[in-house]
């Protein structure tokens, strides 16, 4: 899940497409609601994890781990520090989605620096406690990054290749939610019903993300 409602910050390209409507959200926790199994969670950090989303969990006994971008705190249409101390202050866990929404495969030493180590310690210093679960943005890894993360002592990884997810998985595949999905759609992911070829398809991306190497650097210099 990314943003729900009317947002108050110039959106980056493609990002509307994961930005559902208050009525598809509902639509989703009122699924979610009566299947033990399905785990929500949050990235980015939007205004609307606090604003709209929380109540309505709250109201359904439902939890939902949301992922900030620890350099983005506080800027238009994100949440702040306070807003989130008040997610985790309700119950609700709180990891890490970075430093500034990069894609990990393409960061140089710096960056990740900000990426796998800075943003934990601002989050875990925030909370009062140590952040080690992590979102990867775009869904984007590869082996180096996985590394990284190991490296990082995190204990769990969610990305974005969708289907079922083992509780005991240290990497976790998610299913993002989009602008377009409908009734049928949301009930099909939600109970895990795809086709013999779809999850085929999944598993063989899967794996060639976990077993890819890093990207070629460019000429002149570090991406």
């Amino acid at each position: 899940m990314h943003g729900i409602g009317p947002t108050d910050r110039e959106l980056a390209p493609g990002e509307d497409r994961t930005w559902v409507s208050v009525q598809q959200f509902e639509q989703m926790l009122d699924l979610a609601v009566l299947r033990d199994h399905v785990r929500i969670t949050f990235d980015d950090g939007n205004a609307s994890d606090l604003e709209i989303a929380l109540p309505r969990l709250l109201e359904r006994g439902l939890t939902a781990e949301f992922f900030v971008l620890a350099g983005l705190l506080g800027e238009p249409g994100r949440l702040d520090a306070a807003g989130v101390r008040e997610l985790a202050k309700a119950g609700m866990p709180v990891g890490s989605h970075g430093w500034a929404h990069r894609d990990w495969r393409r960061v140089d030493e710096a960056q990740a620096r900000e990426e796998f180590q800075e943003a934990h310690r601002v989050l875990g210093d925030l909370l009062g406690e140590p952040v080690d679960t992590v979102a990867i943005p775009f869904g984007s890894y590869d082996r180096r990054v996985l590394r990284r993360l190991r490296q990082a002592g995190v204990r769990r990884v969610y990305s974005s290749d969708g289907g079922p997810a083992k509780p005991s998985s240290w990497l976790q595949p998610r299913n993002s939610l989009h602008h377009d999905m409908d009734a049928a759609w949301l009930a099909a992911v939600i109970d895990g019903k795809p086709g013999v070829a779809h999850r085929a398809r999944r598993l063989a991306a899967r794996t060639v993300k976990r077993f890819r190497g890093a990207p070629a650097e460019p000429k002149g210099g570090v991406r």
